[in-house]
Order: structure tokens, then sequence, then C-alpha cells
């Protein structure tokens, strides 16, 4: 999961909000110190005023554990490096290209240990909030800017952070059309040139790229769309259109990939990063437009349960979230923002246009849970018939 989405007030995200409220445990609770003692409570889930946050960072160690937070997803190096820079805390990073479930497993596997392999904060996919729940693996806690956070569970477990559209990101090619919706990459034209940007077992892009496939096939039918994408991405295999490769930055600079599928504010970071080399084309799609948030948690088992928040804190404030829109990322709290006055215009004039994404559908939690169970659990069945 960096990089900058854009701005719509279309977001009804709201459904999104209720739909995962289930049991969680708690941190498990430190031996008591002296100054311990005197840290804020962490178990109320209530917002830290910030000063008492930081002081209790500083008895902590100044120290944060992340996972999957790429440089150029979402605008994630500048964030890590200016959240740095301002608090002094160094910052161990675990396995940048991590997918949701591999930061949700990286949680279970070290319950018992506070070592470096043990994660403080998440940044998952919507739709893995309810296993992340259910497994009891988040702490709750409220943000400072929490009644302007449109996509959140109610208690304070998990909370949306920005989201994307999945876009074709297309090399250039005068022998080759740009495709402009799912059924053209079935053409024989495109064989041999469509890969996806992680791994539909592990990657939320990933299960998204297969639904959104999906999506356009059944004619905007969300009961129908799983099944769809997956008969889509078979006869994709079977053409040999579809490259069973990770698509990356230097595969696609190498022309290796030549149409990707990746969320909107990575192959915008992409093209403005090749600069022309290669030429890189972005695309929404005229149908099968599916937005993606992405949802920020803290590990219930964090060995550093402040800095956890104080991250959070920042990377959720409005510079933290303008941040995330110079990457492209379309910060959740987009629309309050816009209304304050604090969104710089030279960030919304390098934005799509805003009809690409009227489209647009976002499925609720509930939904994203059926579609990744059912995607994951047949994807190799289907696809490649195993």
């Amino acid at each position: 999961m960096n990089r900058k989405l854009s701005r719509r007030e279309f977001l009804k995200l709201g459904g999104l909000a209720g739909g995962a409220a289930l049991v969680a445990s708690c941190a498990p609770k430190a031996t008591p110190t002296p100054e311990a003692a005197k840290l804020p409570d962490l178990t109320s889930g209530n917002t830290i005023p910030l000063e008492e946050l930081v002081k209790a960072v500083e008895v902590e160690g100044k120290k944060l554990t992340t996972i999957a937070l790429p440089h150029d997803w979402a605008n994630y190096g500048e964030i890590i490096q200016t959240f740095k820079d301002r608090y002094g805390i160094e910052i161990n990073e675990l396995n940048p290209d991590a997918g949701s479930s591999d930061e949700l497993e990286a949680i279970r596997a070290n319950k018992d240990s506070k070592g470096p392999q043990a994660p403080d904060v998440i940044d998952i996919g919507v739709g893995h909030t309810a296993t992340a729940m259910k497994d009891g693996l988040l702490a709750k806690y409220k943000l400072a800017t929490w009644d302007t956070i449109p996509v959140k569970d109610p208690d304070g477990y998990w909370w949306a952070e920005y989201y994307g559209v999945l876009t074709f990101e297309v090399i250039k090619d005068p022998n080759i059309p740009v495709p402009q919706d799912w059924p053209d990459l079935l053409k024989p034209e495109y064989k041999g040139k469509v890969a996806m940007a992680g791994d539909v077992m592990k990657s939320n892009e990933s299960v998204m790229t297969v639904f959104a496939a999906g999506l356009s096939m059944a004619n905007g039918d969300l009961k129908a769309a799983p099944q769809a994408g997956l008969e889509f991405w078979k006869e994709m295999n079977a053409k040999g259109n579809f490259i069973p490769v990770i698509a990356d930055q230097g595969r696609i600079a190498a022309g290796e990939t030549p149409v990707t599928m990746e969320w909107d504010y990575l192959a915008l970071a992409n093209r403005d990063a090749l600069n022309g080399n290669p030429d890189l084309e972005i695309v929404v799609p005229k149908t099968g437009v599916v937005a993606g948030p992405y949802a920020g948690g803290i590990s219930a088992y964090a060995p550093h349960p402040y800095a956890a928040r104080l991250w959070w804190e920042f990377v959720m404030s409005d510079e933290g979230q303008n941040l995330y829109l110079k990457g492209y990322a379309h910060p959740i709290r987009f629309t309050d923002m816009v209304k304050r006055g604090v969104v710089p215009k030279e960030m919304l004039d390098k934005l799509p246009p805003a009809e690409a994404y009227e489209k647009a559908v976002f499925p609720t939690v509930d939904e994203l849970k059926e579609i990744t169970k059912t995607i994951t659990d047949n994807w190799r069945k289907v696809v490649y018939g195993e």
C-alpha cells in the first residue's frame, strides 16, 4: 500500500463504516514500571493529546516498526521521512512489498515477541479488516481527526486512510491501440502483454483487479462479479494475454509488462517517475470502475504502542493527508479538508478529471469480505485448472 489519491465528493463510503464491528482484543499489558505508571491509558481507545503522546513515545524509546509501506506507494517515502524528521523516531521498515494477508500474519506470528519482526502498525485493504478483527489483531484508538473520517470501525479498531480506483497503466505503442475497457484486453493484440501488480492470493489490489474485470463483464452486478472476474482471467490466461508476473516499476520501465492494472495513485506516480521512458497513458476503464480504500490500524501486540498512535495522528492529520494527495492518493478526509480550504490548489490541478470517477463503485466491508473469499478460494482452480 503509498501514493496520492484524488478528490471526489462522490465518496459514498458511508456504507463501509458499519459491517465489521466484530469483537477484538486489546494489547497485552506490559509489566508496570515507575515510568509506565505515568503513561496515558491505552485501553479506553480515547484520543491521547499530542503533547502527552510525544512524551510517552520518549519514555517508550522513540522506535516504530512498519510493514508493507513501499516508498513509491501513496507517497509513503516522503510520509515516513517527514515523520522521522518531525519526531526523531527510528523506523524499522519490514517487507515493503508485503500484501495485506502478509501483514496480518506478521502480527499473528509475533504475538509473543517484542522483537524487530513484530509490526506496530499496518496498512491493509478494507476487505481484510473483518479477519483482523475476528482474530483480535487490532487495538482500538480514536484519532484526534476521528469525526472527519467517513470510513471507519465505529469502535476505533480501524479507519480508512486513502483510496484509489483501478486503472490501466499502458506503455504507448503506435502499433497497438490503448485499451479503454476490460473487454478490450481479451483481443489478440494484447497477447503476452497484460499483468497485475500483485499476487491474487496475497494482494488486495490484485483481488480487486479480478473483481473489477468481473464487474464489467457482469454489467455491474456485484454478486455475479467475483465469478465473472475469475472466468475473465481464465480466458485471459487461456489466450496467453495474461502474464503471470508481478508488475512493478522496474518491469514497466523495461517494457516487460506493456499493460498493468494498478491503483490510479501508483500508476500516476510511475508516469511521473519514468518521465516518458517509457511513455505511459493512464486509463480509467469505461466500466468496472472499482474504488479501493486502504485501512490503517494498530497491532494489538504492538511493541511500541505510543509510537504507533503518534504515527497515525500524523498520517491522518491535514499535513499527512495532503502528503497522500501529493502522491495522487485520494485522502479519505478530502471532503472535510476541501471545505476548510487546506488542500493546495496546485495539488488539485494535477488530479485526473472528476468525470472519470463518476461510475466508481465502493463495495461495503461485508461485500469485500465475500468478494475476497470467493476470489482467493477459487483463483488457482478456475484460472489455472489446479
